[in-house]
């Protein structure tokens, strides 16, 4: 039973202006990424320190922190270059989230320093057992050792994608295939650029679900694909492809809203841990079921009709 019914849209007709539409995101976000001089990445990759601190009012003698009171007494204490903001948890409080990438040789952790720095020039919003709500410090060579490896396991991922393809179908399949995954990640990896968010380990491994997720919507179309260009054997490849994706439309608009309202539960709910691995996941599912539909498959019919043209027609209702 189809959601949908039959339907019979000409996806491949509009190829074209995918075609342009892709580019146009693909190059914002490229410019962005040269703007910025590439990605942010967090301390994740670059070394540093990220602590999250609850410093909610204690009391009638306190008050509320602002963010410029706890800028202004680090600096004077020699921990400048300091990234802050005010962030909400999942219980509605307001929260300090502190990033530095000055680690440096300071022999004394630069967690540690922050922390006593606040406890001694705030001690009326300091509740010892909840102040620090996360804390995280990377070491700069670490952090470059995890970048290295971060773009290795999507390269490898990429490449094995090419290999298990062009097993089960044939290496043009394969190559499609991951360039549509490409066009996925660049564009999840611009819109983080454009939005000025970071890259972490998280948002990786978010890259590599976004790999997973687009990849198998990709393949049930090419398995249907292959099955059709069998049976309409007098049909254009732009007809058999544009069936192709009509058919499997009920499951990939199902499959996506499904995760959408999940990861956008997450997103909403999920608090600032998850907040950009969320937000990565979202971009994601919407990109990877676009690339499916107007970027995998009229890359096949490109790839056909080019194939049909050097080959020399065999059928002439075919091209």
């Amino acid at each position: 039973m189809r959601f949908f019914g039959e339907t019979k849209i000409d996806f491949i007709g509009k190829r074209k202006i995918a075609f342009v539409i892709s580019i146009i995101v693909i190059l914002a976000g490229i410019v962005s990424l040269l703007v910025n001089k590439g990605p942010r990445y967090s301390i994740d990759f670059t070394g540093g320190v990220s602590l999250e601190l609850d410093l909610s009012p204690i009391g009638e003698e306190a008050d509320v922190i602002e963010i410029q009171e706890i800028r202004d007494v680090l600096t004077q204490e020699g921990i400048t270059g300091t990234e802050m903001q005010e962030i909400k948890d999942s219980e509605g409080r307001t929260l300090v989230l502190i990033k530095t990438k000055a680690v440096g040789d300071i022999k004394e952790k630069t967690s540690k320093k922050i922390v006593d720095i606040i406890k001694r020039n705030f001690p009326n919003n300091i509740k010892p057992e909840t102040l620090i709500r996360l804390q995280e410090e990377v070491g700069p060579k670490i952090g470059e050792e995890l970048r290295g490896k971060a773009i290795l396991a999507i390269f490898w991922a990429l490449l094995g994608i090419i290999i298990y393809i062009w097993w089960r179908f044939e290496f043009t399949f394969g190559v499609t295939a991951v360039i549509a995954l490409f066009h996925d990640v660049i564009i999840t990896v611009g819109i983080f650029s454009l939005a000025g968010k970071e890259i972490s380990l998280s948002i990786v491994a978010a890259l590599l679900m976004i790999v997973g997720y687009s990849l198998n919507d990709t393949i049930v179309v090419f398995d249907r694909i292959r099955e059709d260009l069998k049976i309409f054997r007098r049909e254009s490849y732009g007809s058999v492809i544009n069936h192709s994706i009509n058919e499997t439309l009920s499951r990939t608009i199902i499959t996506s809203l499904t995760t959408f309202m999940v990861v956008l539960s997450l997103f909403i709910f999920g608090g600032t841990v998850i907040h950009d691995f969320a937000f990565a996941i979202l971009i994601g599912v919407m990109v990877g079921t676009y690339s499916s539909i107007f970027v995998a498959s009229p890359l096949m019919v490109e790839h056909f009709n080019r194939r049909q043209k050097r080959l020399g027609s065999r059928n002439t209702k075919r091209r």
